[in-house]
């Protein structure tokens, strides 16, 4: 067993939650495309395909909960190497992962409830276990 790397999807930007903006990461390697955006007044993190759109749906943040939303943060697109698993990290912390094998996307609310023909995965919540899990290699 060994961790499964993830590298940086694109460039990282430094973004203040509330100011609106979308970051995105696509691949020719893979039909699969991974979303940001922060339209204001929530933060929602999306796995995409090139030709069916939006696949999945995750809630990152509401705005006006968010304690230090004054101070920049640090947005990170990750991917690993096979384009599998994709990942949100702000600040060094991942948020949340999509497994484009299992057809599952994790975040650590839980939230919406899992829905669409999409998703196999009926379970949301990313916690470090699962993490952990995702991440090693077997």
């Amino acid at each position: 067993m060994h961790e499964r790397t993830l590298y940086l999807g694109c460039d990282s930007i430094e973004h203040r939650p509330g100011n609106k903006c979308v970051l995105e990461s696509w691949f020719e390697e893979t039909p699969y495309g991974i979303v940001f955006e922060d339209d204001g007044d929530t933060g929602y993190f999306y796995a995409a395909h090139t030709e069916q759109g939006i696949l999945d749906a995750l809630h990152i943040y509401n705005v006006k909960d968010v304690t230090d939303r004054d101070l920049p943060s640090t947005v990170s697109l990750l991917w690993d190497e096979t384009f599998d698993l994709a990942a949100l990290e702000i600040n060094g912390y991942i948020h949340a992962v999509f497994d484009f094998i299992a057809h599952a996307g994790y975040c650590r609310n839980a939230f919406p409830t899992a829905y669409g023909d999409w998703l196999r995965e009926p379970n949301r919540l990313l916690d470090d276990a699962l993490l952990t899990r995702l991440l090693t290699l077997h």
